[in-house]
């Protein structure tokens, strides 16, 4: 493993905690703007990553997704991983503010993600490929924008897949609810402790493919061309 390979090790890791971190505050921060005080209350629309990381969705899965794929022989693995679900009380949400309200919730995660992703890209269009005599402040944060902008486009494609617990199929349960077709959101309600079964078999059997893999290089391809 050469320099910038540990290098990308705490640029990698402090992308994915900002990431998930400010995804989590977002549903909260929305729920709050529809009268929900559910997060505030716990403390959980603080920046703070103490009260937000999970030891086993931050520290442990990631080490493990990004390490053992190497130890097994592979070239590189990649980061996955979550932060502690920030907790809203979607009855509030939904009586002051209605199934849209419950939508805009859902979706805000996704949206701040995109936006960062964006946000970084542009940044990275200023900035040049480092030169022998760059400044190690300099590798560290071209390096950790990089990781920022693929990071954040990963975790936006992953929750915007119906996939039962994300935010995608939370997204559909309220369109479904909106429209009284209840079935739908029955069914992702009674599905939701498989999602990590899912997610596994996305991420180790050729779905990842059209589901994960294609989405998020055309987003990358169209943020960093």
């Amino acid at each position: 493993m050469n320099f910038i390979d540990l290098l990308g090790i705490p640029t990698a890791i402090i992308a994915l905690l900002i990431a998930i971190i400010g995804h989590e505050i977002m549903h909260g921060w929305v729920a709050y703007k529809y009268g929900d005080t559910t997060a505030k209350q716990h403390g959980r629309l603080s920046i703070n990553p103490l009260v937000h990381i999970d030891p086993i969705g931050s520290i442990l899965v990631p080490l493990m997704t990004y390490f053992l794929p190497m130890l097994l022989g592979a070239s590189s693995g990649f980061l996955f991983g979550w932060a502690k679900p920030v907790p809203v009380n979607m009855q509030t949400v939904i009586r002051n503010g209605g199934y849209n309200a419950a939508m805009q919730v859902s979706l805000a995660g996704i949206v701040y993600n995109l936006f960062l992703a964006t946000l970084f890209s542009v940044i990275l269009t200023s900035m040049h490929e480092p030169q022998a005599q760059e400044s190690l402040t300099y590798v560290f944060t071209l390096m950790l924008i990089i990781a920022l902008v693929k990071i954040n486009v990963v975790l936006a494609v992953l929750n915007l897949l119906p996939i039962p617990g994300f935010d995608g199929a939370h997204f559909i349960s309220y369109v479904a609810m909106k429209f009284r077709v209840f079935k739908v959101a029955e069914f992702f309600a009674k599905a939701e402790p498989y999602g990590m079964i899912v997610i596994i078999i996305i991420l180790m059997t050729p779905l990842k493919m059209p589901l994960l893999i294609w989405p998020v290089s055309t987003l990358l391809n169209l943020l960093l061309s």
